[in-house]
């Protein structure tokens, strides 16, 4: 027997990974193209009836309260494709409600109600579909080709990337210039599009059946740990989850400064923190009730779900360069031919290039020096790298704020920083989350790990809320620096307190393996 008979076959690709790749490019311009348009359309279309002064703030609020909505759905379409119709139906149908909720935003532009009812459409579909299509890709590889899994999921992201580049050079342009039926229409068909690609693969797809009815599945663990009695000890658990139960029936009391979904989400924060807290400290109490894997499994979700905590800050950060970083481009000097919206373009852009180069040139390089760049050191550098950004965009604001003429090219230092931040946190999240959730859970695990993006946004209307309090505006004021700066440095000192404790919790923390056998 020769060498070449024993050698292993070669590592393939799956031939289904491009149906999904396209799928999600075109899925990707057609979100971005509406998002990074939405503050633009709102502040000089929509909201025109407020006062000039309020139009801002309440553009702020639009902004992030879709954002929420759209990270939020997850946690629906998570539950749609683990217990019920699967991964492939979930994404198929939600897509094509996503695609309704374009035709909304192109039809009812002069409509609040009718506009709003298309954002709704929008997050509901965009948010269900999203830790679908991530789990999807994950379930096309198995122990034999997972080596590529990473190299898919980076090119998964290099995509999405593709799509926001184009979105957001382009759409800002239409707007302009064609009016915002067209500017909100052209995505809408690229939705179109995606939908159509991704049903056009459905013959090659490998499909992972729903596990309905499991009665040993994660909330029912959670439920024996909370309840479970230990002889002479009581359930702090349960007390823990009772107080988090408390604090969120008191977070409806928001609803005026808030708003109802993000007073709602706020409570279910609340209620997801006391449960996951109060589990972990009684989860052993479970054993004898439940199988051992499934309170093992239980038990890694729990701690990827304090990772996930960890990175909310990040997200405050990186959601805010569509609303706040467009905001301040708006009183910086440009050509006239710059739409200050189409700045967003750069961040799509480096991310073509950082992925790459972290790939082929950095990585590399710190193997080589002994250093190995694991998922949650690249995540920790991440976090630190978007308060560097922060900084400097509030030093920019200083600057604003002094009456000097500052050039809008000067946005492409926190750019830069923050896109490399992004690539590193974001990127690499993915991948994480599918690897550490158990093979019955990865599309609730996925939605998870999309909800830290809606905390991250529910964070900046906390910090918006805040800043209309007249106490805190006077606060504000003593400290010599205007509210919008004060804002910047607090969002990069919050990062920054973030990453120290994200990088603590990383070196304890354990990684498992949850890829399916060969």
């Amino acid at each position: 027997m020769t060498a070449s008979d024993t050698a292993a076959p070669p590592v393939r690709l799956p031939r289904q990974i491009p149906y999904i790749v396209g799928n999600e490019g075109c899925e990707r311009f057609s979100f971005y193209g509406m998002r990074n348009i939405l503050t633009p359309f709102l502040l000089t279309s929509l909201l025109m009836y407020l006062p000039e002064a309020e139009r801002p703030g309440a553009a702020k609020d639009v902004f992030h309260t879709f954002v929420i909505g759209v990270y939020f759905f997850p946690l629906l379409g998570g539950w749609l494709a683990d217990r019920w119709i699967g991964k492939y139906r979930t994404v198929l149908w939600l897509s094509l409600l996503y695609c309704v909720g374009h035709a909304c935003l192109a039809i009812f532009e002069h409509s609040v109600a009718g506009f709003y009812t298309g954002l709704a459409l929008i997050a509901l579909g965009a948010g269900g579909i999203k830790p679908c299509v991530s789990a999807f890709v994950g379930d096309q590889f198995d122990e034999s080709n997972r080596k590529l899994a990473k190299v898919v999921f980076d090119a998964f992201y290099w995509m999405i990337n593709v799509g926001s580049f184009f979105a957001s050079l382009l759409m800002p342009y239409f707007l302009r210039h064609y009016g915002a039926a067209v500017a909100f229409g052209i995505p809408g068909v690229l939705m179109f599009v995606a939908t159509a690609v991704f049903w056009s693969g459905r013959r090659h797809y490998v499909m992972l059946p729903p596990t309905q009815g499991d009665p040993h599945g994660f909330l029912k663990v959670v439920r024996t740990a909370l309840f479970a009695q230990a002889p002479g000890q009581g359930r702090p658990g349960l007390v823990v989850a009772c107080v988090a139960l408390v604090l969120a029936v008191a977070a409806f009391a928001l609803v005026p400064s808030l708003g109802v979904v993000a007073s709602f989400c706020l409570a279910f924060v609340c209620v997801l923190g006391g449960l996951g807290v109060g589990a972990r400290m009684q989860l052993e109490r479970a054993r004898g009730r439940h199988p051992d894997d499934a309170i093992d499994a239980v038990g890694a979700v729990l701690r990827v779900l304090l990772v996930f905590a960890l990175v909310t800050p990040f997200w405050s950060l990186f959601d805010q360069k569509a609303s706040t970083w467009v905001l301040q481009a708006n009183t910086m000097a440009a050509p006239d031919w710059l739409h200050p919206a189409q700045m967003q373009a750069v961040n799509p852009a480096l991310v073509l290039l950082f992925i790459p180069f972290n790939n082929l040139v950095v990585f590399p390089l710190l193997r080589r020096a002994g250093i190995e760049p694991t998922a949650l050191r690249r995540m920790t550098t991440g976090i630190v790298l978007s308060a560097v950004a922060w900084v400097i965009v509030g030093a920019i604001q200083l600057a604003i704020d002094g009456g000097d003429a500052v050039s809008i090219a000067w946005q492409l230092v926190p750019y830069a920083f923050l896109t490399m931040g992004e690539v590193l946190v974001s990127a690499t999240g993915l991948e994480f989350a599918y690897s550490q959730a158990p093979p019955s859970m990865k599309g609730t695990l996925m939605s998870f790990w999309t909800l830290s993006v809606t905390v991250g946004n529910l964070w900046v209307l906390l910090a918006n809320a805040g800043v209309r309090n007249d106490a805190v505006l006077s606060g504000i004021a003593s400290t010599g620096i205007g509210s919008a700066a004060f804002q910047m440095f607090f969002f990069a000192t919050l990062a920054a307190l973030a990453a120290l404790a994200f990088g603590l919790y990383a070196r304890r923390y354990r990684e498992v393996d949850y890829y399916r056998p060969a």
